[in-house]
């Protein structure tokens, strides 16, 4: 009987002492000491993926300046068919003028070889 009675003794010693090791473990100072380290551990990887995506944020906002701008010259330069048009109507008036010129200065330069001058029927005497 003293036997039966040691192995109760000893069985509920070992829950006892089982159960102590069991609140240890999830004692909360032992819960917020292994969240500490969890935090140590993850701390750079997650500066790092945060500096990398403040690096992509300054990328894509230059990206999208870049083509808002493009966009709006491309709108301006839509806009500015109208002075385009304008200027190509100038451009047809001056050639046509340059060549009215053209054309008239060659038939100015055609009748001053047709007809004779009077200076040039008179021979210069030689000057002495």
């Amino acid at each position: 009987m003293e036997d039966q009675e040691m192995q109760l003794k000893v069985r509920r010693v070992t829950d006892k002492f089982t159960e102590s090791m069991y609140v240890l473990a999830n004692e909360p100072s032992v819960a917020l000491y292994r969240l500490q380290e969890h935090v140590r551990r993850s701390l750079p990887e997650l500066v790092q993926h945060k500096t990398d995506m403040q690096s992509w944020e300054e990328q894509s906002q230059g990206a999208i300046y870049t083509v808002e701008y493009a966009c709006s010259a491309v709108k301006s330069m839509t806009n500015s068919s109208l002075y385009f048009k304008n200027i190509d109507s100038l451009l047809r008036q001056a050639i046509s003028m340059k060549e009215q010129i053209s054309n008239s200065q060659g038939r100015s330069l055609h009748d001053v070889t047709r007809s004779p001058s009077p200076l040039a029927s008179t021979p210069h005497a030689p000057s002495s």
